[in-house]
This record gives structure tokens, sequence and C-alpha cells, in this order.
């Protein structure tokens, strides 16, 4: 078995499942593709909300009018958005397995709210995997000064990553437009 881990910023979109396929179309052996799509930590974003609601004071803005009642409320609120962040990724996870399924490959996948680069490296370990393939949006700061996740996932690890840019449907990059 022949496995590549996928780490795809967001949903893998029908062109993006064919080009990854396509490239291994000649793999020497059965391929099986692992995705991993991050999704936000709740608590980090309730965290940082706070934060910029205590902060707003030293601006004279009230933030008593968007304090929460207790700790306790606090809690549902982050869980309750956790659920819906995890829902929301699950969703594009299976998705993203469905279609590269479709195109006759194995694949399976995970949500993380961990760092993906970590993840990366776990999941490489976990399945011995050969190749990484990083699909992202374009990040030009984060490449020009290679703290990106392909430049993060080179350092840390001592398989080939191919770092590709994401297609949409509406993507002027797709072929025929």
């Amino acid at each position: 078995m022949y496995d590549v881990i996928l780490l795809v910023e967001e949903e893998l979109s029908v062109p993006d499942a064919e080009r990854v396929v396509e490239l291994y179309a000649n793999a020497p052996e059965e391929l099986s593709l692992h995705v991993i799509i991050p999704c936000e930590d709740a608590r980090a974003q309730v965290q940082d909300s706070l934060a910029t609601l205590a902060g707003t004071e030293i601006y004279g803005i009230a933030a008593e009018r968007h304090a929460i009642a207790s700790d306790e409320e606090a809690l549902k609120a982050q869980e309750e958005a956790q659920r819906a962040i995890d829902a929301q990724a699950t969703a594009a996870l299976d998705r993203s397995i469905e279609r590269l399924r479709s195109l006759g490959r194995h694949a399976d996948g995970q949500i993380t709210r961990g760092r993906p680069v970590d993840e990366l490296v776990e999941q490489l370990k976990r399945v011995n995997g050969q190749e990484v393939v990083v699909l992202t949006r374009p990040h030009i700061v984060a490449e020009f000064f290679h703290v990106d996740w392909s430049a993060q996932a080179r350092r840390h690890l001592g398989v080939p990553v191919l770092h590709l840019l994401e297609q949409h449907q509406d993507s002027p990059l797709e072929p025929g437009h």
C-alpha cells in the first residue's frame, strides 16, 4: 500500500480530487489517501473574543453589554460553538473522502483542532506514509517567509511534500476557462 497524506485547508473540490487521483494514476502499488482537515478550536476563539471585549474599555466602549453572565454560560457557548465547528468540518471531510472514493481510490480522514502540521506528522507515523500533499489557497506572505504548511512539513518530515493550490469550480485556473 502506498500511503499519501493530504492536508487540505478546506473541503476537497471535485477538480482537486481529480487532480490528486491523476497524480497517482501510475502508482506502483495500491494507493491509500488519508485526508486531514483542520478546524477551529472554539475555546481559543472564545478566549480571543473575551480578550477583545475586555480590551474595548481602553477605547471607551462599554464591554458590559457584551459580557457573559457566568463561567457556566461561557462554557456552554464554547461547547455549542465547537459542536457546530466540528459538524461543519466533519461534513466537509466526508464529502472530500466520498469524492476520492468515487474516483476509485481508498480514502479515509480526520479533522483536527490541533496544529495542522503536528497532526500531519502524527498521521504520517500512524500509517507509515510515503508522501504528503498540501492543498491550500495561495498564502503569498507565508510562502515568502517559508512558514506555510508545506514549508513546515518539509522541515519536519523525511518524505516528499507537494504543495498544490486549490482549484474551485469557478476558478479561472480550471481547464476550459
